[in-house]
């Protein structure tokens, strides 16, 4: 605990001096020559606008009238101008005297997300008009703006996903295209993350801070990054440093409600601290990170001690080191995690001692991620891409008593302490070749090795998987687009399929709309937790299933995008798209037939998703907007045991809206999303017989609101209210029958309407 404390002094007392250094912090700069100008838009000037010269360390920032001040040496420069929601302006200039004033400069709404640069499973990066693949892209000024802390609270309100809590475990699962699990694939910087269960914890272990943007592709991509890919992938994008001199100190403070509990800087409620330093030149960039993420937890419905969301303290840390050239960039980066997770116990009186005392629990995580990348370019035709990983990933249980008036002590019950490690390495080499200006190729190879140990693991497992792949990209003129693909595999414990084809391709029926239909198989081995893992505690009686068969798959999807409008002011674009997937011997947990009372892992005869989602998106002067829907039906064997139709369905609409102040340099969100009632058959066995039933979870809206504003240049501020229906369990017909691992019950969701309010610095030289 005095650590801990140490830890949060000294964080305290280092924001407070970024904070109080301010803008007399930024360091001098020998200057020959000064340009002015005002940044103007349609309805006036633009307070908080940058002025910069790329690959350098000249900056500046509009004041309250649009007007800028930028002193640079005598000779020719490019400036770029940007601001929040506008596309960038870049201008050549020329200072040869000691004033160049360059009057007017106007910006215009940014473009929309068609005109995305992205790279998740591409030959080169491209936007996502001229992509085979259907992508959504969020960007770090949508992350900024959200005022978020964690991956989840950016995804939340994304079309076509959902999210489900275990509150013993303190894990979150992520659904897309009505797919969950071990089916989305979860990526940082390309690489795969791992978790201990069937859910993405991962997703919660990824400092917000670092991220420069999300990629989300909707649809399979088992070629390229793998058969459980098959909902589609998640590629988590960190910032990278471009320029050729630079220091930069970021700071970043936000304190947050926990429904109505709170207490500043510590205990009830959230609060996260982030420090960041990254230095640049000649091609060399180190960088460094910290946050401290500390939840409080949520009382809800409990009393005493117990939380019913459980306290976490969490601190993330990443160093990296890249260096690049015009032809070869390479980087290494570390991320540390350290996770603890806080089951508190009611208080009794001991007996021996007469003291109030209390048992707890604390589940501790570490995931220490080593990543290395490296790309070089061979010529204007070829390419090499190249990375490398290890993850070392351990939790562990340990359970003590305190005792409220002396100290804590160990104890040594069965299952009371226990660690279990999860250990991966992973590497892949990728050549991209230009043929010509219609044909190019992407081949390479994959090794996959996983190893796991512990009191809770069946002996020491390893599966070890090693892949060839390779796709061709052939174009038809400028209105066909075809990408065929396949995957060669070798599992050391399964037969894998000989080839594992996939198929993706874009046609341009007409100026503005574009049409892209993709097929690919699926091959899917259990993996080590769902063969050796066994996990028993007073909510789960999980064991792991050595009988396991391997998934297989056929997936379909079409998306069709039309550019309704087009012009500078306004703009508006709409996506239709379907999907159909198919699953044999999908795996899933559900009753053990030889003891009702446990759960384990079973293999699914039959199981279909399919459904349909229109996005359309507008930008019309400083609004932005968009609304969703999503219509995703679900089928299992089971439902074929009653007269209810074979798929079930639930919905979604999803409305998220920007308005921009350029005068006063201030924008207003409004995020929402209605997330249907999500219906699901279940068949429990009881002692007698089979019930199969249709169970409902409730339906439920979710909306946030947050202001954002800079001041003073190198300062934004943010606020706002979360959560503003005030949600916080579902009610779920599910039967609970007393199995193992039940659904019966509440279903949590969040823990009320909170309001939070942040700051972040960034200085620089």
């Amino acid at each position: 605990m005095s650590c801990s404390h140490s830890i949060n002094l000294s964080m305290k007392y280092l924001l407070l001096l970024l904070f109080l250094l301010g803008s007399s912090f930024l360091f001098g700069q020998t200057s020959k020559g000064s340009v002015h100008g005002t940044v103007k838009e349609a309805a006036g000037n633009i307070a908080g606008a940058t002025v910069v010269v790329p690959g350098s360390s000249w900056g500046a920032t509009t004041d309250a009238n649009g007007r800028f001040e930028l002193t640079l040496p005598l000779g020719k420069h490019k400036i770029s101008i940007r601001f929040v929601g506008y596309t960038a302006v870049e201008k050549e200039i020329n200072v040869e005297s000691n004033s160049l004033t360059l009057g007017e400069i106007y910006l215009s709404p940014s473009a929309n997300q068609l005109d995305a640069v992205v790279v998740t499973g591409q030959f080169g990066p491209q936007s996502v008009r001229n992509s085979v693949y259907q992508i959504r892209t969020i960007s770090n000024e949508q992350i900024r703006l959200r005022g978020a802390t964690n991956i989840q609270t950016v995804l939340n309100t994304e079309l076509g996903m959902r999210f489900s809590n275990d509150l013993t475990l303190g894990t979150t699962d992520v659904q897309l295209m009505g797919m969950s699990g071990q089916n989305v694939k979860i990526l940082l910087d390309g690489v795969p993350m791992i978790d201990r269960g069937s859910t993405r914890e991962s997703l919660g272990q990824i400092d917000i801070n670092i991220i420069d943007r999300i990629e989300i592709v909707e649809g399979p991509m088992s070629v390229t990054y793998g058969s459980d890919a098959l909902a589609g992938v998640i590629n988590i994008i960190t910032k990278k440093g471009d320029e050729k001199a630079q220091l930069t100190l970021t700071a970043r403070v936000q304190e947050e409600t926990a429904g109505k509990e709170y207490q500043p800087f510590a205990g009830k409620g959230t609060h996260n601290e982030f420090v960041g330093v990254a230095w640049q030149k000649k091609g060399w960039q180190v960088s460094g990170n910290f946050s401290r993420n500390f939840f409080g937890g949520w009382q809800g419905g409990n009393s005493d001690r117990k939380k019913e969301w459980l306290p976490k303290e969490q601190y993330l840390s990443t160093a990296g080191v890249t260096y690049r050239t015009q032809k070869l960039n390479l980087w290494y980066r570390f991320n540390g995690t350290s996770e603890t997770l806080k089951s508190l116990g009611d208080t009794y009186i001991n007996t021996q001692t007469k003291n109030l005392s209390a048992t707890d629990q604390f589940y501790i995580t570490y995931r220490w991620f080593h990543q290395a990348q490296g790309e070089y370019q061979l010529s204007d035709k070829t390419s090499i891409i190249g990375a490398v990983s290890f993850t070392d990933y351990s939790r562990q249980t340990e359970t003590t008593d305190y005792d409220l008036v002396r100290e804590r002590r160990t104890l040594n019950l069965s299952g009371s302490q226990d660690k279990s490690t999860f250990k991966t390495t992973f590497a892949r080499v990728t050549a991209q070749h230009r043929l010509s200006s219609a044909i190019s190729i992407q081949h390479g190879f994959e090794v996959n090795l996983n190893g796991s140990t512990g009191e809770r693991i069946l002996g020491r497992p390893h599966i070890n998987e090693i892949a060839y792949f390779a796709s061709s990209e052939f174009k038809f003129g400028k209105k066909i687009n075809i990408r065929p693909g396949l995957r060669f595999l070798k599992n050391s414990v399964y037969d894998a399929p000989p080839a594992i084809p996939s198929i993706n391709t874009k046609f341009v029926l007409a100026h503005g709309l574009d049409l892209r239909v993709a097929y690919a198989r699926g091959f899917r081995s259990p993996a080590l937790r769902e063969l050796y893992f066994t996990f028993f505690d007073a909510s789960h009686s999980i064991r792991g299933n050595t009988n396991l068969k391997a998934e297989h798959s056929d997936s379909y999807n079409a998306f069709l995008t039309y550019q309704v409008i087009d012009k500078p002011a306004f703009r508006l674009n709409s996506t239709l798209g379907g999907f159909y997937n198919h699953f044999n011997n999908l795996i899933s947990i559900g009753t053990d037939p030889s003891d009702p009372t446990i759960s384990t892992y079973l293999n699914v005869d039959t199981y279909k998703t399919t459904g349909f989602t229109l996005n359309n998106t507008l930008f019309w002067k400083n609004l932005q907007g968009s609304l969703g829907f999503s219509h995703i039906g679900r089928y299992n064997r089971v439902s074929e045991s009653v007269s209810s139709p074979a798929f079930v369905w639930s919905n979604e609409v999803t409305t998220n809206l920007r308005y921009t102040l350029p005068k006063i340099a201030t924008s207003l969100s409004l995020y929402y999303k209605y997330t249907g009632k999500l219906p699901t058959y279940q068949a429990v066995t009881t002692e007698n017989n089979t019930i199969t039933t249709l169970a409902e979870t409730a339906a439920f809206h979710m909306a946030d609101v947050t202001l954002n504003k800079v001041f003073y240049k190198n300062y934004t501020l943010i606020g706002g209210v979360k959560n503003l229906f005030n949600v916080t369990r579902l009610t779920n017909s599910a039967l609970n029958i007393g199995t193992g691992h039940s659904t019966g019950g509440a279903v949590p969701m969040a823990y009320g309407r909170s309001f939070f309010v942040g700051i972040t610095a960034q200085l620089s030289k």
